[in-house]
C-alpha cells in the first residue's frame, strides 16, 4: 500500500453500496488505500463493485481486518470522524483543518476512520484514534450517508494539496489585452463621449471617466474583445457621419 497517501478505514460497514460509493469518492480524489473492518456482508461484495463505477477494479485490493486496532496498526496519525461531540480529551478538527494537518505531516502515514452507517463509531473505537473530526452540519438534521462523509473528507484532502487557482479567466485563443490596447480604446471612447456631450459637467468628468474606466479594467478584456470594441466605435462613428 502507498506509504504517503492517507488510508480510508470503514468500520463495520453494513451495505456494499456504501462501500462502493466510498471507493468511488476516494478514486475521484486520488486515494486508493481502502480498509474494511468486519464488513457485515463479507468481502468481496458485488453490490460494492456495481456502486463503485469501476473504481474498485482500478484500486489495489481492499484490505479486510477483524478489528480496528489491526486496521490502523501501521498508521501514525489516525482521525476518527463523528457527527456527535464526545467526552474525550482529544484534538477536534473540522474536515478542512484535519486535511491540512495531515498534509502538513505527510511524511507520516495517516488514516481516516468512519463508523457503521447506523451507529457511527463507538467510544472505544474513537479511543484508539489520536484525533477527532467533527463534521459541522445542520443541527436539526446531522445525518450523513457513509459515502457522503467519505466524499467530504477525500475532497478536503485533495484540496489541501491542490494547486488549482481559485479563479481562472479563460480567454480562449486570444491573450489578455496589454494595457496600451485598453488605453487606446479608452482614449477613443472618451473622445466619442466628448463629441456626444456625454459629460454634462466638467467638474464631474474626471470621476465619470474613472468609473467608466473601471468597467473595462474589471472585465479583464482579451485583445480580441478590445478589437471588437474598437470596431463598435468605428461603426458608430460611420453611422453618425452618414446621418449628418
Amino acid at each position: 500500500m502507498d506509504k504517503t497517501t492517507p488510508a480510508i478505514i470503514l468500520t463495520n460497514p453494513q451495505m456494499g453500496e456504501n462501500i462502493g460509493a466510498a471507493a468511488r469518492a476516494m478514486l475521484n480524489f486520488g486515494l486508493t488505500d481502502l480498509r474494511l473492518v468486519g464488513p457485515r456482508d463479507g468481502w468481496p461484495n458485488p453490490r460494492a463493485d456495481d456502486m463503485s463505477s469501476g473504481a474498485l477494479a482500478k484500486m489495489p485490493p481492499v484490505q479486510v481486518f477483524e478489528t480496528l486496532g489491526q486496521a490502523i496498526a501501521d498508521l501514525q496519525r489516525v482521525y476518527a470522524t463523528t457527527a456527535r461531540p464526545r467526552d474525550m480529551v482529544k484534538s477536534v478538527y473540522t474536515p478542512r483543518s484535519a486535511a491540512q494537518n495531515a498534509c502538513t505531516h505527510r511524511e507520516q502515514k495517516s488514516g481516516f476512520v468512519f463508523g457503521a452507517e447506523r451507529t457511527g463509531l463507538t467510544n472505544d473505537e474513537i479511543a484508539l484514534c489520536q484525533h477527532i473530526i467533527h463534521i459541522p452540519t445542520n443541527p436539526d438534521f446531522s445525518s450523513l450517508n457513509l459515502g457522503q462523509a467519505v466524499l467530504l473528507i477525500c475532497h478536503e484532502l485533495y484540496q489541501a494539496q491542490d494547486k488549482t487557482p481559485d479563479k481562472v479567466l479563460e480567454h480562449g485563443d486570444s491573450a489578455p489585452a496589454p494595457q496600451d490596447e485598453i488605453e487606446h480604446f479608452f482614449g477613443r471612447l472618451t473622445d466619442a463621449l466628448d463629441d456626444g456631450q456625454f459629460f454634462k459637467s466638467e467638474g464631474l468628468k474626471p470621476t465619470m471617466e474613472r468609473n467608466i474606466r473601471n468597467i473595462f479594467t474589471r472585465a479583464e478584456l482579451s485583445s480580441q474583445e478590445v478589437a471588437t470594441l474598437q470596431g463598435i466605435l468605428s461603426a458608430l462613428g460611420k453611422s453618425k457621419k452618414a446621418t449628418e
